[in-house]
């Protein structure tokens, strides 16, 4: 049995339809702001296997909730990377290129160094860092530019505004490869079973859809494959100010994926099937 921390978000419910026996721990269930609580439902199920889909994810907000967004986002991995050593079962954890400073235009290695912008970096990070120390057979996926047909992101957002708007300013200087959640959900669970067999590839990967594109790219190819007429007018992220400051290169390099038999996922399949889903094509 896998245990999935996580419900409501879009990788969580991608994998409730792959894998609906498993077992998913939602807020209700297990607050991440309860470390100990996490490493306690961790012995009680005694799982196979753990896969984390559970983040603080208020990028803005974290600004200002730091505090709040370490516990959730560093010290409850530590507690859930200390049970699994114990338990001798692999962790597979979700992350975020939020961790590089998005310098240059060089695609991220996992084994370059990091050094996030923000609070929400920092504490992913803090996350990744208290995996590794705990000793135990792990895998950490790092992502970027998650859609899917669920929740809170910018496909949904560029259908919504498409509807009132013939006219949208996107940043163009923002580079990185948009990932479906479906993909995503998939890879944690083929790399799940494998970390089973083989602990000894635990490590950090990095996960992210093909090719990589601006914001203002993917929203141009959101509009064309949905039917909608809007203009897209570049932009600089200087001139869409947020309290935290985003990446300008969220390329990442996802060659070693190999070694699960994995390869980018090619987003703009993905894209179809999530405008099909949303019935917007």
């Amino acid at each position: 049995m896998i245990l999935v921390f996580g419900q409501t978000g879009q990788v969580a419910q991608e994998m409730q339809q792959l894998v609906p026996d498993a077992t998913f721990l939602g807020r209700d269930r297990v607050d991440l702001s309860e470390p100990e609580a996490a490493a306690t439902a961790i012995r009680e199920a005694n799982p196979s296997a753990v896969i984390n889909a559970a983040a603080y994810t208020a990028v803005d907000r974290a600004e200002e909730e730091e505090a709040l967004a370490k516990v959730v986002n560093g010290d409850a991995l530590g507690a859930m990377a200390e049970a699994c050593r114990d338990l001798g079962i692999p962790l597979v954890h979700i992350s975020t290129d939020y961790v590089f400073d998005g310098s240059g235009e060089r695609p991220f290695t996992p084994i370059d160094p990091t050094r996030p912008l923000g609070a929400y970096g920092r504490t992913k990070l803090a996350g990744e860092e208290a995996i590794r120390a705990a000793g135990g057979p792990y895998a950490i996926l790092r992502t970027s530019w998650v859609f899917s047909a669920h929740g809170a992101n910018f496909v949904k957002t560029m259908l919504r505004l498409s509807e009132s708007r013939d006219h949208l300013r996107v940043v163009a200087d923002q580079i990185g490869g948009p990932t479906p959640a479906r993909a995503i959900a998939e890879a944690c669970l083929t790399i799940a079973q494998d970390l089973q067999r083989a602990p000894e590839k635990s490590g950090v990967y990095h996960f992210s859809g093909a090719p990589d594109v601006s914001w203002a790219g993917f929203a141009r190819e959101i509009f064309a494959r949905a039917g909608r007429q809007v203009n897209v007018e570049e932009i600089p992220s200087t001139a869409y100010p947020t309290p935290a400051k985003r990446p300008l290169n969220s390329r990442l390099d996802c060659s070693d994926l190999a070694v699960f038999g994995l390869q980018r996922p090619d987003w703009r399949s993905g894209l179809d099937e999530v405008l099909t889903e949303l019935g917007a094509i």
